[in-house]
């Protein structure tokens, strides 16, 4: 349909990830970022497991644009391995999906 992906990423709180949305949308690498505050995480880290609050990002950019907003995510995050994933839009509203294209640039 589109070059158009999602993506995840988490963080310690809602207004760190809020501060990454904005410089992510400032410098047009992704469109826009939905922030979902509280959100429960459990995982290994280091042979512990591990539960914590965090909150979690959804973004939305281009698939050409993803090692980029990947590369500013490393460098902005304060995780040493922050959740960075990618997931391809099969399918969605064309007019909300050429909005997203327009409003990254390549």
């Amino acid at each position: 349909m589109s070059d158009v992906v999602a993506g995840l990423v988490t963080g310690p709180d809602r207004e760190q990830l809020v501060r990454l949305g904005r410089t992510l949308v400032g410098e047009r690498l992704i469109a826009c970022l939905n922030v979902v505050d509280r959100v429960t995480s459990v995982y290994r880290w280091q042979g512990e497991v591990c539960e914590e609050a965090e909150a979690l990002g959804i973004l939305k950019t281009t698939a050409a644009r993803s090692d980029a907003v990947e590369r500013r995510i490393r460098e902005l995050h304060p995780y040493d391995v922050p959740e960075i994933l990618f997931i391809s839009v099969t399918a969605g509203s064309a007019p909300y999906v050429d909005w997203v294209s327009e409003q990254v640039s390549d």
